[in-house]
């Protein structure tokens, strides 16, 4: 099996992970893109001593650390407001911290693959991850609607969400139903399932409320490769089902990251 063979099924998840850890689908895809462009011009240079996936993932952090944030070449036309907000946290909270909660909550490798990863002795890995959680602690809380069909399901994120700090506005189980409540109670956050109960689409409820005003959304999906083609507008933050407790709230903490209403008072 060819080397872009045995990393093609990985993609859809490092797009995942450079889109959580910048905030923008563009921006993760273009790294995304750097380390495959920087794999074929040296393939000798990738890791052939350890898992493809996380050989792939190696070369991403290889290009986030030489690159950083601002030093990326994005078409922007100027910093926007979410970008400020982006800078101003990173100035409080140490990339390598994000990258450690991002690396094992969301994308599931363990503490020591994490170390290997970013380049820290594995008993750092710990001490970067609570501190991301501190730092968690200090966001403004938001005011979340759920749009999910299944009850056991919708209850499950709820509870999560609750236990995070955050009020829920309401859990809405189709889109019709899912863009009134938006409108009666402007959330300041959206987590929204893909299939829902009538059949409708909780990406085109996303695209409804999204018309009317600007709010981060986090899909929950069980077929993510789906949504992270990177070949169209896609989602920026996705958890895959079935999730953990942990991926939920490091997702949550992403998406508010990067929204201009949440900057912590400083």
């Amino acid at each position: 099996m060819s080397l872009g063979q045995q990393l093609a099924p990985h993609l859809p998840f490092l797009r995942r992970y450079g889109r959580a850890l910048t905030g923008s689908q563009s921006h993760g895809d273009k790294y995304v893109r750097a380390t495959l462009e920087a794999i074929v011009a040296a393939p000798d240079q990738f890791p052939r001593d350890v898992d493809p996936r996380l050989g792939l993932y190696r070369m991403f952090q290889g290009i986030w650390s030489s690159a950083n944030y601002d030093e990326l070449d994005i078409d922007t036309g100027g910093a926007d407001g979410g970008e400020a907000v982006a800078r101003a946290r990173l100035a409080r909270m140490t990339p390598l911290s994000r990258q450690a909660l991002l690396l094992t909550a969301m994308e599931g490798f363990t503490p020591e693959d994490a170390a290997y990863l970013i380049d820290v002795d594995p008993s750092e890995v710990e001490k970067l991850v609570a501190e991301a959680l501190a730092e968690i602690e200090k966001q403004t809380r938001a005011r979340v609607l759920i749009i999910e069909d299944e009850p056991i399901i919708a209850m499950d994120i709820e509870t999560i969400v609750r236990d995070l700090g955050h009020e829920v506005t309401g859990v809405a189980v189709t889109r019709d139903e899912a863009v009134a409540l938006a409108m009666e109670d402007r959330p300041g956050l959206v987590l929204a399932d893909i299939q829902l109960a009538d059949d409708s689409s909780g990406i085109d409820a996303v695209k409804d409320i999204l018309a009317e005003f600007e709010v981060p959304v986090i899909f929950i999906t069980a077929f993510p490769e789906r949504l992270l083609t990177g070949e169209r507008p896609e989602p920026t933050f996705l958890i895959t089902k079935p999730f953990q407790r942990s991926t939920v709230k490091a997702a949550i903490s992403q998406a508010l990251f990067f929204d201009e209403s949440t900057v912590p008072a400083i």
